[in-house]
């Protein structure tokens, strides 16, 4: 008979005594636990005491956290946080520097536990440690264990940011203008200073203050990747936090201390591979950036503006530089309005319409602009050749370029925050000064150079630039390192190739629409579904590592979970650190049978999605987030590695409980083996046209009196 669900049975340990193996009742207070666990070693004072998780983080158990306590779980009795917190803010305070340290470097691993923080903050612990950095007499490891506490205690979200004195925040930004100072210290500081950037707006001026962006560029110029991590993630946040009025300013005084260059040469072009950290910052970065531009897309041109319309004058000249105005205003009005059509603008009599509606709204004119002063002889040569076409293929160049801009907006989503987790950057930003302009010019060229290939006329317009968008979009998945590698990705993208790409990745559907081949279709299907579903189970009896949500600084912590051989359980447990291969079974403390499930959650109707308030706009892992709800009322939560693992977890646990799998990769699945297997079957048919219904039936023949001569 199997022990009740509310009993646990744990082992207890203390310190120079034999371990005690308890059947713990959930159902009993804690303390009353305590005090027996004490009673058995002889130990007065329960109320002095607490337990603890002896493996891994080591946290307190509280009535809230006991739930997590899995039979097997080897415990510890050691002092209550209350005690400890009191004990650890004395020794930090005392005058033996050695005793001193021994409390810093213990109080920076205990920081973590959010019992023991909650009680050290209530002393006053926080204060405590503000003065000693304040006071600037602590230094080396004493100093690294002093802001690794402030640090984690922080992160907790007890006390505000707010609170922080500026004489504190002076003595941090002093840490990271030295020239040098110990790594460990330096790393702790740009921590510290970001937080207080993105958590305290009032902050975000003090520390604006007082650090200095050529320094931070500084320390992207050492050889190790965490500090140059922390100082891009210093600088994006203050990116962020800035005053829209001061962004521009502070994105030129970037570029005036070289900072794409630095970034280039000493983090992409460095010695070590990105980490996904590192990857995640440049992507933030690269965001910002192009969050810049998001203004001049959302201004729409006044067409009273002459200013604005000197802009379009220009473009004119700089087209139709040896023609000489003619006199008279009329004549000068007709020439203008035929120069007009011949640039591709939709509004001849006042091209300054067309810049109306946002976006693009006067970014697209900044782009015309860049190319026909920067590459000259491009732009001459894009409007002259389509202005001498005939008239039913020529290439609009004003409304292509208008639409460009939207779409590139559209494809490099300018004016949206970064999501929490992507690490999408393109490394060929970071080549250029004016990246955004260049890649504008490469890809006016790239249509003007698909319409030609497709034979367009104005009817067209939207199905080039579908392709367009296709050819950008491929060209942008392979990552090219530079713009002169984009071109050549782009030149290997030729229409005839896009639709070589169309036709090897979907089936034709011209060819699959006959009732033959759709009866052929339907009765494939359930094999296929079936050979899927035993793929999907079969990855879940190897199992997944997956992360625990947490602090992006603190060190990641790992669970394994694997469905059994048999597919009635799945054993789950937690783990030090990422696993290289399978996980045996007995490593998997916990499990839940598959007849205790009763539903699979996803997105933002999973419990720890509810609960994690910061990540409402964590777009990323509110993807990725799904949770096991099981008897009686529990859950286990998930967030998968990759959108791969979340589709195979998904399918896999739909198809133990008997439903339908609907994940985007189990249709890409479907769709890619069911083409197979037809194309296998119908190979000999190859050049034959299946006619659309079954041929006749011949006549009954006259007799059935049939003889065979086998002499």
């Amino acid at each position: 008979m199997p022990p009740p669900a509310d009993i646990v049975k744990v082992a207890i340990e203390w310190p120079g005594a034999n371990a005690q193996l308890i059947e713990m009742d959930q159902k009993r207070p804690l303390s009353s636990i305590i005090r027996e666990v004490c009673d058995g070693w002889s130990l007065s004072g329960s109320e002095q005491f607490a337990l603890r998780y002896a493996d891994g983080p080591q946290l307190y158990i509280t009535e809230q956290s006991r739930g997590d306590i899995k039979n097997g779980t080897i415990l510890r009795l050691a002092i209550s946080p209350a005690r400890a917190a009191r004990q650890l803010l004395e020794r930090i305070q005392s005058h033996g520097i050695d005793a001193r340290l021994e409390a810093l470097k213990e109080l920076a691993k205990l920081s973590a536990d959010p019992t023991f923080a909650a009680e050290f903050i209530n002393m006053e612990g926080i204060g405590t440690l503000a003065r000693l950095v304040e006071s600037g007499t602590h230094f080396g490891e004493m100093l690294a264990f002093t802001l690794t506490a402030f640090l984690e205690l922080m992160d907790h979200g007890i006390v505000s940011w707010d609170l922080i004195s500026l004489s504190f925040i002076k003595q941090i930004a002093g840490y990271v203008n030295q020239p040098m100072v110990d790594v460990s210290i330096l790393q702790r500081s740009l921590a510290i200073l970001e937080s207080m950037v993105l958590n305290s707006h009032s902050l975000y001026h003090r520390v604006a203050q007082e650090i200095t962006v050529g320094q931070l560029i500084g320390h992207l110029q050492v050889s190790n990747q965490e500090i140059q991590t922390y100082a891009i993630a210093l600088i994006n946040a203050l990116f962020l936090k800035a005053p829209e009025d001061r962004r521009q300013e502070m994105a030129s005084t970037l570029a005036q201390k070289h900072l794409r260059s630095i970034i280039l040469n000493h983090v992409i072009r460095g010695n070590r591979p990105i980490k996904a950290e590192m990857a995640h910052q440049l992507y933030v970065l690269q965001v910002l950036t192009f969050n810049l531009l998001e203004e001049r897309m959302m201004t729409k041109m006044d067409p009273n503006d002459q200013a604005q319309r000197d802009i379009i004058f220009e473009l004119r000249r700089i087209a139709f530089d040896g023609d000489t105005d003619p006199t008279g205003t009329e004549k000068r009005k007709a020439m203008y309005t035929k120069d007009y059509k011949m640039l591709g603008f939709t509004n001849h009599l006042n091209p300054a319409m067309d810049f109306t509606q946002t976006p693009p709204g006067m970014l697209a004119l900044d782009n015309m602009l860049y190319l026909a002063r920067v590459h000259q002889d491009t732009y001459i040569r894009i409007v002259l050749e389509n202005s001498s076409r005939e008239d039913k293929h020529e290439c609009p160049f004003g409304r292509c370029a208008i639409e460009l801009t939207r779409m590139l907006c559209e494809i490099l989503q300018v004016g949206e925050l970064p999501n929490e987790g992507c690490n999408d950057y393109h490394p060929m930003f970071f080549t250029h000064d004016r990246a955004w302009e260049e890649f504008f010019c490469v890809c006016i060229q790239l249509l003007n150079k698909t319409w030609k290939e497709m034979r367009a006329t104005a009817e067209d317009f939207n199905k080039v630039m579908q392709v367009v968008r296709e050819q950008i979009t491929r060209a942008l998945a392979m990552k090219p390192s530079s713009i002169d590698q984009l071109k050549n990705k782009l030149r290997g993208l030729s229409y005839s190739e896009i639709l070589r790409l169309r036709q090897s990745e979907r089936m034709s559907q011209d060819d699959f629409q006959s009732p033959p081949i759709i009866e052929l279709r339907e009765r494939i299907q359930p094999e296929i579904l079936e050979l899927i579903k035993q793929q999907r189970l079969n990855r879940l009896c190897e199992g997944s590592c997956f992360r625990k949500l947490g602090n992006r600084r603190r060190q990641e912590k790992f669970w394994f979970c694997r469905l059994s051989l048999n597919h009635k359980v799945l054993h789950y447990g937690d783990l030090e650190e990422s696993p290289q291969g399978e996980v045996p079974f007995e490593l998997l403390s916990d499990k839940i049978p598959v007849s205790d499930i009763k539903s699979v959650l996803t997105g933002k109707d999973c419990p720890h999605m509810k609960e994690k308030s910061a990540l409402k706009q964590n777009k990323e892992v509110l993807e990725l987030a799904f949770s096991v709800l099981y008897d009686p009322d529990e859950t286990l939560n998930f967030v998968a590695p990759n959108k791969y693992e979340y589709c195979i977890w998904t399918d896999g646990l739909c198809a133990l409980l008997g439903r339908e799998m609907g994940s985007d990769l189990t249709r890409s699945d479907l769709d890619t083996l069911i083409s197979m297997e037809m194309k296998l079957r119908l190979l000999d048919l190859e050049n034959i046209t299946i006619p659309e219904a079954p041929p006749p039936v011949p006549k009954e023949p006259s007799s059935y009196n049939f003889t065979y001569n086998y002499s």
